[in-house]
């Protein structure tokens, strides 16, 4: 059962970023922000993490880094303005925008986020994964005017996000450089129609949700374990490599959806480049995945006498199959072309 301090640091999570997203000053944001990063301390802290002590301080001192640079670029930009040269304004936009940068995790300010995932189980690892991306994002979307430094940004996210994470064994690490590469989509998403952004977060969303479940009922955190689930159980096995590929977005599978609209909006646009760049580093980050899942898909294999007994099986098929089937019934349910 959980314990009711769990309870109350859940829901002040989720009121700090509803605070963050509904604010009308910039005041109003990061006091929203604040609230949701003394939030989620407790819940890191918990005896169930690997470094609990570890994650938490280094997420705090990051965290408050950002909320300090945030803060400072909102009152330098408030209240002296007629001290300022007349072309600051760009500068102080990009400052504060880093910061938001940094607070969700995206390159070049990404050195903390793999990092903290690993001293966390899998339940602040989806947390850290979705949440606690929704306030920084809707703050850019406030400000989203610098084209071309964001789209450097979404360059180094995506590339950073492919290539550091081909030579990882940890679980948490591969899905948190799968993050990055998943915020430099989400970005590019933004800059056109912000719908096609809320559509990405919850399919990115159900995505994490389906793989995080999986691997909290086998309690697996490294690569060399996956052959329990290979194993052990087929339809568990099939589940968790169509999620993958799913995640990197091949064409059969839900993750196809919103890249789709995303890449279909960045040509609109004439974002050529940007478009090329984010398909290739997609590229890389399914060859880790496939290589994940390769010895799922292969026809001989070793067979295990060893029988996992998992609990509530039901509900994790159901909304595997959800997310599995979610193409077709959008396809037919939206009418996208």
């Amino acid at each position: 059962m959980m314990q009711f301090y769990k309870i109350l640091f859940i829901n002040t999570l989720i009121l700090g970023t509803l605070i963050t997203i509904s604010s009308y000053s910039w005041f109003s944001m990061w006091l929203g922000l604040e609230i949701n990063l003394l939030s989620i301390l407790p819940l890191m802290a918990g005896p169930k993490n690997l470094y609990p002590s570890e994650a938490a301080m280094k997420y705090f001192i990051t965290q408050a880094l950002a909320s300090l640079i945030l803060l400072f670029t909102i009152i330098i930009t408030m209240n002296f303005k007629e001290f300022l040269p007349q072309n600051s304004s760009n500068l102080l936009m990009m400052i504060l925008n880093s910061s938001l940068f940094l607070k969700m995790g995206a390159a070049p300010f990404h050195a903390w986020f793999p990092e903290v995932m690993e001293g966390l189980n899998w339940g602040n690892c989806l947390i850290m994964l979705t949440w606690q991306k929704i306030a920084p994002m809707v703050i850019l979307m406030y400000n989203l005017n610098m084209t071309f430094f964001i789209s450097w940004i979404i360059i180094i996210s995506s590339l950073i996000g492919g290539i550091l994470g081909l030579n990882q064994i940890s679980l948490r690490k591969i899905m948190a450089y799968s993050s990055i590469n998943h915020i430099a989509w989400m970005l590019a998403s933004m800059m056109n129609i912000k719908m096609i952004w809320f559509l990405y977060f919850i399919i990115y969303f159900i995505i994490n949700a389906n793989l995080i479940m999986i691997f909290w009922y086998f309690n697996i955190y490294f690569t060399n374990q996956l052959f329990m689930i290979f194993n052990s159980n087929k339809l568990f096995s099939f589940f968790f490599s169509m999620n993958f590929l799913s995640l990197g977005g091949l064409p059969p599978f839900l993750g196809f959806l919103p890249k789709w609209l995303t890449v279909h909006s960045l040509v609109s646009n004439k974002f050529y480049a940007l478009s090329l760049i984010l398909i290739v580093s997609t590229l890389i980050t399914l060859y880790f995945y496939v290589r994940l899942t390769f010895s799922a898909f292969m026809i001989t294999k070793m067979e295990s006498t060893l029988k996992f007994k998992i609990k509530n099986k039901f509900m994790v098929m159901l909304f595997n199959f959800a997310a599995l089937s979610g193409l077709v019934s959008c396809t037919l349910l939206l009418n996208i072309y």
